[in-house]
């Protein structure tokens, strides 16, 4: 599984780091900071057939699982 730390970035880079994990398989891992990217890489998701589930972390990060 691929992981993805995207925190601390601004939109599109979070989208562009998740592209470029699904190139190398799926399921990939990505951990942002914010709803915005969680938003932006589901609108990827659906136009990517790919299945798209999050869970906020104790920490208040989101983990966006990709498969």
């Amino acid at each position: 599984m691929t992981k993805v730390d995207a925190r601390g970035y601004s939109c599109p880079e979070p989208v562009i780091m998740a592209q470029n994990a699904v190139k190398e398989g799926t399921p990939v891992e990505i951990l942002v900071d914010n709803m915005t990217p969680v938003k932006n890489i589901s609108r990827f998701a659906a136009n990517n057939n790919l299945t798209m589930e999050y869970v906020e972390t104790p920490e208040g990060d989101y983990l966006i699982t990709l498969k």
